[in-house]
């Protein structure tokens, strides 16, 4: 039998649909809510936070670049990326991959983990609001009304004395805001580049910048000097890490980057259960009440999303039919 004549079996591909779309981005939630979690406490066991968050981006970039090259070999996706494509994706990797790590660590590192949660989930906001004028995506009013319960609902997990705002609130605030504009770019680049090309590049280049930051600062010495448990962290964070940003590229894909930002919220609804499990203590009834809005609002907003898809369908279909 001709070897040629075998097919080459590919990898299932995920359907392109709204609805997997936000399936996904719930499932990123999720890991976002583990991840923020197990960081707030895996970055105080290692001594630099730079240190923490380049080698837990080095465990998770090599994994999206073999995943990479895995997908070209398998002849899946060969479309060519154009210069301008790969100039994307250098920014890519400098304003999500590498910079707001430094900071958001960094601020982790001295701030709580409760609020350090809460203010990176205000990504939905930043989000949404570059997104109509930059992605041209609408808001009816009911996902509005789901972006301000969602805030009510942030607003409520919050701890009764609230965020005491310091330095370390004030670098996850501009890691954030750096993360929503990269949120936009990936968006613009997934509809001509295979995502886990964009997934790979964004951690592969994110990496460069972050271990010449710490050949900068004198800290690749560090390195050298860690723990067999201290690397284990690194890893453990490393693999989750991965596991999100393929998981949420794959989201942005497929549905509106507002939809999927504000289903990440739910993230944080993990975040505090975990805390709560830890400390073994019950938490105040508003916090509850902002978990329901939260889970309620981000709920509403992703079927918000859908019937319009739908209705929009509905309405091309009946103009070329």
């Amino acid at each position: 039998m001709n070897p040629a004549a075998i097919p080459t079996r590919r990898p299932p591909r995920i359907p392109t649909t709204t609805g997997w779309g936000l399936g996904l981005a719930f499932g990123a939630a999720l890991i976002s809510g583990l991840a923020i979690y197990l960081n707030g406490f895996a970055v105080k066991q290692l001594p630099d936070a730079a240190v923490f968050t380049t080698l837990k981006n080095a465990v998770a970039a090599g994994i999206l670049v073999i995943a990479a090259l895995a997908l070209a070999r398998s002849g899946s996706d060969r479309r060519p990326v154009a210069p301008r494509q790969r100039l994307g994706l250098i920014v890519v990797g400098v304003v999500g991959g590498s910079i707001p790590f430094v900071l958001f660590f960094s601020g982790l590192a001295i701030a709580s983990a409760p609020a350090a949660a809460f203010i990176q989930k205000t990504l939905f906001v930043w989000v949404a609001i570059l997104a109509v004028p930059f992605l041209g995506e609408r808001l009816g009013v009911g996902q509005l009304v789901a972006l301000g319960v969602l805030i009510v609902g942030q607003a409520l997990v919050l701890p009764p004395s609230g965020i005491e705002w310091g330095r370390g609130e004030t670098l996850i605030l501009l890691a954030t805001l750096l993360w929503a504009v990269e949120t936009i770019l990936v968006k613009r680049l997934l509809g001509t580049i295979a995502t886990p090309t964009v997934a790979a590049a964004r951690m592969g280049i994110g990496l460069v910048v972050l271990v010449g930051y710490l050949a900068l600062a004198g800290k690749l010495s560090v390195v050298a000097a860690l723990s067999q448990a201290q690397w284990a962290w690194a890893l453990l964070t490393g693999l989750i890490l991965a596991g999100y940003v393929a998981t949420w590229f794959a989201a942005l894909r497929r549905a509106p980057a507002s939809a999927v930002t504000s289903v990440l919220v739910v993230g944080a609804v993990l975040t505090g259960l975990l805390g709560t499990m830890a400390k073994g203590a019950a938490p105040e009834p508003s916090v509850v009440g902002g978990y329901v809005l939260i889970a309620l609002a981000a709920g509403t907003f992703a079927a918000w999303t859908l019937r319009t898809q739908r209705r929009s369908l509905a309405a091309a279909t009946a103009s070329t039919g």
